[in-house]
This record gives structure tokens, C-alpha cells and sequence, in this order.
């Protein structure tokens, strides 16, 4: 069984913490797979960036609205490129690893067999906001989830059936915008996957949305204080499926990650 590491980079074409995640990913790259989502390869810089693209007959137009493609780009590479890949985890360039590489062995091996998904009813009001259509299709799926997860392969092969399926129901959702952050809970509800016996209803990121650093981004970690770390470290007390944090800007140093990767019940 294999971890597929799926990144979307399409803004700066980089990756903040690149140096971090290959030191996090060496003591288990035997069963780790890295694959990145992009605009234009030629901005990529990073030769081991390179190396993991995804061809780019698969590369379409995305947007902050509009990032459904990539999603699909990278499921459908990743779950045909290695069979073996059994938890996909949905990253962006601006996140970093939050627990051991030793922690993060023992909860795929745990959980192997459940997606970490976070959902819930929508917060917003469907009669008013546009977001995802939702006025548009059935009330049972009113849903949200957090854009970024980590997905069995069973729950992959459904993401990737369901277009071949209610394509119309698809394209209503993704029409509205924001799609990402309701469509695949919908797909989940469709298939009866929302349940115990298939999911871990929690968050597999820590995010601070109560500072956030714009109308439609959450906090950005960027210099050490006392606040932040004890933030982190309290999230990971209180969610003990969380693996990444976002979002982290450059400057945030790398040793005070890696103290919390080996801080406590943090580490194996």
C-alpha cells in the first residue's frame, strides 16, 4: 500500500516548504508517491518538481473558482499510475507536514481504510449565495467539506465514476463556483459513503479561520510566536487525524516544525 501526495501549484509553481517535505517524505519514500498539478511547466524551476509533474496533456485551466480539473487531473493520473496508491492526499503549495514522518506511517497503517473528511451541512445560504448551485440541485445535498483531504482509493474510484454517472448534476455544482469545497461530499452522500464505517469525519489540515488574512483566506503562519505554536500545538491535541498545516509562508522556520513533529505524542 502506497500514499499518493497530490499537489496543486499553480500559482507561483513552487513549493514553499519543497525542502521540508523531501526531508519528511525520505524515511517512508518507499511508500510515498508525489505528483503536482500546475500551469506551466516552463515557471517550474525545481528539477525534483519536475520529475513528479503530471503530463500535460492533463493540464487545464483552473482557477480560485474553478479548480475542479485539477482535482480530476491528478486522481485519475495517480490512481492509474500506481495501483498501489491507497490514501490521496490533497495538498497546495502552501502547507507543510505538521506531524513525524513516524506518526504519519502509523496513521496510514491504522486507517488505511477510511478517508479523513471533514463535512458538514452548508453554512451558507443557498437562496442567496451562488456557491456551488446549491439552490439548484436536491436539499440532501446542501453540503460543505474542507477543500483539502485525504481520500481512499475507493472513494477516488467513486469521485471518478460519478462524472460518468450525473454528469448533469456535476457540471450544475461546478457551475456555481467554489466546487471544491462541496462536490466531492456530494459525491460521497450519492454513493452512502458519508458514514463511520468509510470516513473520519475531521479535518486532515490545521487552519486558523478565526484571523484570517483576507475575505476568503485563512491565517498565513509566518514568523514564530508564542500564539501561533501554542495554536498548532492545541490543534493537534484536539484533532489527532490532522497531518498538514496551512497556510505557511516561507519565513516560517523549519526547526520549529520540525520540534513539533518530535514534540510529545507528536512522534512514534
Amino acid at each position: 500500500m502506497k500514499i499518493a501526495l497530490l499537489f496543486i501549484i499553480n500559482y507561483n509553481h513552487i513549493l514553499l516548504k519543497e525542502e521540508l517535505w523531501k526531508q519528511w517524505i525520505e524515511p517512508n519514500k518507499d511508500i510515498i508517491n508525489v505528483y503536482f498539478y500546475y500551469k506551466d511547466i516552463n515557471l517550474i524551476k525545481s528539477q525534483w518538481i519536475r520529475e513528479r509533474c503530471i503530463p500535460s496533456t492533463l493540464i487545464y485551466p483552473t482557477s480560485y473558482y474553478y479548480v475542479i480539473p485539477a482535482y480530476y487531473s491528478l486522481m485519475y493520473y495517480s490512481y492509474n499510475h500506481n495501483k498501489e496508491n491507497t490514501w490521496f492526499c490533497f495538498l497546495t503549495d502552501s502547507c507543510c507536514p505538521i506531524i513525524s514522518p513516524e506518526k504519519f506511517a502509523e496513521l496510514f497503517t491504522t486507517n488505511y481504510n477510511k478517508s479523513i473528511f471533514s463535512y458538514k451541512p452548508a453554512y451558507w445560504n443557498p437562496n442567496f449565495h451562488k456557491r456551488a448551485n446549491l439552490a439548484k440541485i436536491p436539499r440532501k445535498y446542501w453540503l460543505a467539506q474542507d477543500p483539502w483531504f485525504i481520500a481512499t482509493k475507493k472513494h477516488i474510484e467513486l469521485f471518478l465514476l460519478f462524472p460518468k454517472v450525473e454528469r448533469k448534476l456535476m457540471n450544475v455544482i461546478i457551475s456555481g463556483g467554489l466546487a471544491n469545497e462541496t462536490l466531492f461530499a456530494v459525491i460521497l452522500k450519492y454513493f452512502n459513503q458519508l458514514n463511520n464505517e468509510t470516513l473520519i469525519n475531521n479535518s486532515s489540515h490545521i487552519t486558523d479561520w478565526r484571523r484570517m488574512s483576507s475575505k476568503t483566506s485563512p491565517y498565513v503562519f509566518k514568523t514564530v510566536n508564542e500564539y501561533d505554536i501554542n495554536f498548532i500545538k492545541n490543534s493537534l491535541k484536539n484533532n489527532n487525524y490532522a497531518v498538514f498545516l496551512r497556510k505557511l509562508d516561507a519565513s516560517f522556520p523549519d526547526t520549529n516544525i520540525k520540534n513539533i513533529w518530535f514534540s510529545g505524542n507528536n512522534s512514534s
